[in-house]
């Protein structure tokens, strides 16, 4: 085995009292790809900030070769005196590296090198510092959430690159999909030590439930064993008992391992406070555009969004993803065409604009809005404290100013909050920004068990592919031109339609060869099946018949002396009810994803 070039023993630090990193081990060799995974506040930055020498551990020991180069990517990279991109990317580079490294990832990152670094957008000055840290092509490349504000096409190119280069990288990341791309082995930072697994981050999370199986059985049985050694003090023979002090001195020590054990910590309880349902219509757009100056963003766009609906909206940053989702919302008039919503609409929208937070504001006045320590969720008053709890937050943080707080739990903090809020229509703008992996997995519970509408720009391939049932796209990846298209099912369905291959240098390629997508005659063996088009034109039928029955009932049901008269038929008529608009609402989804799949074919998808 070669020797390791970083290596970290026993690190230990404590903030506030409570200790962050208590033993935390691992090691780096020559072209390892390590990722480092554990929840929001565990001290991953920090454990990544101590390994570049950028921070400094109370006790433990550090090993870095001398020759080795390191390079970090920190989340907020600090521009400092720069006055220009390419001065502070060049800022990297050793004596010995070749300058046209950073004129070939700049390009690349789609910057000229010329723009102000202080009036960078999140993405801008992300691909900047990626550029500062990639262009020396270090031994050993850190990297904190570097798909943060990127959009895919860029993730893509970045993947492709880092595969391409010799350094070792270790990389905290709550992008799956990049993570499987990138590491080969997992580092698993939790309650302040590192478990290492030399295989990929895709058998993570079966490898982490099954430790923590066998560390509950653990602990099962000492406190038996606690039992049993308690009941042989209490009954033993009282001259055996004074004479095995050993024995007491175990009990004593089995006594304190048991209660000083850190268990895992608890799961996220997400929920949306309830509210009487929209209707079946949420939105119709008929022929919406809207321009700005002479470039149009969105041209004779065309939906119908249904209660029930998850829709994903994805594109380069810059596409107009952001003016679509104003449209379609009411935020933003259109210049042409018409928006209608439907009936008892209640949106929240959870846009993370972290940067929004004031610094000072506690986190009991944050989730209250200054109203003293209780908030209305689901039409009851919750003490905040409780409330905070079931999204991972200690009670005694209640008075905790926001500056203290991670990125990722500053994250969670505005979903807690505008999860407490009534709705029926959620909008999520790159809400997986910072999120641990178990907080993502309960908000993609929560998508799909949601009774509303929900509409989500991401560049999370799979978070895309787990929540949404369709996705509005660039016609044009290449040069966006206003034209936008649905596509049915998730990020891979929408590429499998499209023929399309992500390639390295950022860049989705098509059998039209980057033109705009013309109308063209089904691919041979792309067509709908037999059974989808007896669907498709069978179901207007039975939607139809649904649609009578319906109306029927409730009439039916609306006379005033039916349930005095009749209690037990006006509770079976209530449940045919129930079922008949379930069966309805299964019946249009079915049609409208049936309906979409034969657009997309015809139109060469």
């Amino acid at each position: 085995m070669a020797p390791p070039i970083l290596k970290l023993d026993d690190i230990a630090l404590t903030f506030g009292g409570e200790p962050l990193l208590t033993g935390a081990s691992f090691q780096v060799e020559a072209g390892d790809r390590l990722c480092l995974v554990g929840r929001n506040g565990s001290g991953k930055s920090t454990l990544l900030k101590i390994a570049a020498g950028l921070s400094e551990a109370q006790s433990g020991d550090i090993f870095r070769h001398p020759s080795v180069t390191i390079r970090y990517l920190e989340q907020a990279p600090d521009f400092g005196t720069f006055t220009s991109v390419r001065a502070f990317a060049e800022a990297g580079l050793g004596p010995g590296d070749d300058p046209y490294r950073v004129h070939y990832l700049l390009d690349q990152l789609g910057l000229s090198g010329d723009e102000d670094p202080h009036l960078l957008s999140g993405g801008e000055a992300r691909r900047a510092a990626l550029a500062q840290v990639m262009a020396p092509e270090p031994d050993i490349l850190l990297l904190d959430e570097p798909t943060n504000h990127l959009d895919l096409p860029v993730i893509e190119w970045l993947e492709g690159e880092l595969q391409r280069m010799k350094s070792a990288i270790v990389l905290i990341s709550h992008d799956r999909r990049f993570l499987e791309n990138i590491a080969r082995s997992t580092l698993w930072l939790d309650r302040g030590v590192v478990r290492r697994m030399d295989r990929g981050f895709a058998e993570f999370e079966s490898w982490r439930d099954k430790l923590l199986e066998e560390e509950a059985l653990e602990q099962h049985k000492l406190g038996r064993a606690i039992v049993r050694e308690e009941h042989w003090l209490r009954y033993g023979v009282t001259a055996r008992r004074k004479r095995n002090m050993r024995r007491l001195g175990e009990l004593q020590a089995m006594r304190q391992r048991h209660r000083t054990h850190r268990g895992p910590t608890g799961t996220v309880e997400v929920t949306v406070s309830d509210i009487r349902e929209s209707g079946k219509l949420v939105i119709e757009a008929q022929s919406i555009g809207k321009s700005f100056g002479d470039r149009p963003i969105v041209k004779d766009f065309s939906i119908r969004v249904h209660r029930g609906d998850r829709i994903g909206l994805v594109g380069r940053n810059g596409a107009g993803k952001t003016t679509l989702l104003n449209l379609l919302t009411g935020a933003l008039t259109a210049d042409s065409g018409t928006v209608r919503w439907g009936a008892n609409l209640e949106m929240v929208s959870l846009d993370q604009k972290r940067d929004d937070l004031d610094p000072d504001e506690t986190l009991e006045h944050f989730l209250t809005d200054g109203r003293g320590g209780t908030l209305p969720v689901n039409g009851q008053q919750r003490h905040v404290t409780g409330y905070m709890k079931d999204f991972l937050f200690q009670p005694e943080q209640a008075r905790t100013p926001v500056r203290e707080l991670s990125g990722g739990e500053r994250a969670r903090l505005i979903l807690a909050r505008n999860l407490a809020k009534p709705a029926n229509l959620i909008i999520l703008d790159e809400p997986t920004n910072d999120l641990d992996m178990e907080t993502l997995d309960l908000l993609q519970e929560l998508i799909a068990g949601f009774a509303g509408t929900v509409i989500l720009v991401s560049h999370d391939r799979d978070f895309l592919d787990r929540t949404v049932s369709s996705i509005i796209a660039p016609a044009d990846p290449q040069v966006p031109n206003g034209q936008w298209l649905q596509f049915a099912g998730g990020y891979s369905d929408m590429l499998a339609q499209r023929s399309e291959v992500p390639q390295a240098g950022g860049r989705e390629k098509t059998k039209a060869a980057a033109r705009p997508l013309e109308k063209k005659a089904a691919a041979p063996g792309r067509k709908l099946s037999y059974k989808q088009k007896y669907a498709l034109e069978s179901l207007p039928g039975r939607i139809s018949e649904a649609e009578s029955a319906i109306a029927a009932l409730e009439e039916k049901m609306a006379a005033p002396d039916f349930f005095t008269t009749d209690p037990a038929g006006f509770n079976n008529a209530a449940k045919t009810l129930s079922e008949l608009r379930d069966s309805l609402e299964r019946m249009e989804e079915e049609w409208l994803e049936l309906e979409m799949l034969r657009e997309s074919l015809e139109s060469g998808g």
